[in-house]
C-alpha cells in the first residue's frame, strides 16, 4: 500500500512514516505540489496510489467517480504533523484493510 500525501499534508510525513508506509510519495515530490485535482487523481490511478488529502475536495470526488483510486480523508482541523503522522500509524491495519477491500473507495479517519 503506497500514499500519496496531498498539499494540505507536509511532505514530511513520507520520510517519518515510510518503515510503515513504504514507498509512499508527497505531490511536491513528484511534480504536483500546483497540479490541480485532475492531476492529482489521474497520477494516483496511474500508480497505484491512495491519495491522502485533508480537505474534502476528493472526498467529493471519489464519491461521484468511485475507486480507482482510493481516497483516505483526514477529518482533523488544525492540527500538527505529528498528530496526523499518529492518527495514520494507529490506523494502520485500518488502512490495509481498506486497500485490500476492492469495494471500498473512501474511507475517512479522525
Amino acid at each position: 500500500m503506497r500514499l500519496l500525501l496531498d498539499q494540505n499534508l507536509s511532505h514530511r510525513l513520507v520520510r517519518s512514516l515510510s518503515e510503515v508506509f513504504p514507498n509512499s510519495v508527497h505531490v511536491r515530490d513528484v511534480g504536483l505540489a500546483r497540479a490541480d485535482d485532475d492531476a492529482v487523481w489521474a497520477y494516483a490511478l496511474e500508480h497505484d496510489l491512495i491519495i491522502v488529502p485533508k480537505d474534502s475536495d476528493f472526498r467529493q470526488r471519489s464519491f461521484l467517480h468511485g475507486a480507482p483510486p482510493k481516497v483516505v480523508w483526514i477529518r482533523r482541523g488544525n492540527c500538527s504533523t505529528q498528530e496526523i503522522d499518529a492518527l495514520l500509524r494507529a490506523h494502520r491495519d485500518d488502512l490495509q484493510a481498506f486497500a485490500n477491500d476492492e469495494a471500498a473507495a473512501f474511507l475517512a479517519l479522525s
